[in-house]
């Protein structure tokens, strides 16, 4: 896995997340989770498996996001392609 673009790119939704004022509680929600599973992918060894809720609540923070906030998705979509790529 590329851990230093998914590292990247963790930081630059963390800051677009810090800059964003209008957001929903679901869309809060979803964000906070998404932050958790990508700290918990980053620190994840080769033995551990990815859950497969992971990547199902990109796709749940994609769709709720795509009109809305678009940084926030092409950041999340960029996310999804890295880990994808990675094979999981």
């Amino acid at each position: 896995m590329e851990n230093n673009e998914l590292r990247s790119l963790l930081n630059k939704l963390h800051e677009e997340i810090k800059n964003t004022k209008e957001v929903d509680e679901k869309g809060l929600a979803m964000l906070r989770d998404l932050e958790t599973d990508i700290a918990a992918l980053l620190e994840r060894s080769d033995a551990n498996p990815v859950r497969p809720s992971v990547l199902k609540n990109l796709e749940d923070t994609i769709r709720h996001f795509e009109v809305t906030h678009p940084t926030l998705t092409e950041q999340v979509t960029a996310i999804s392609d890295i880990l994808s790529g990675a094979g999981i």
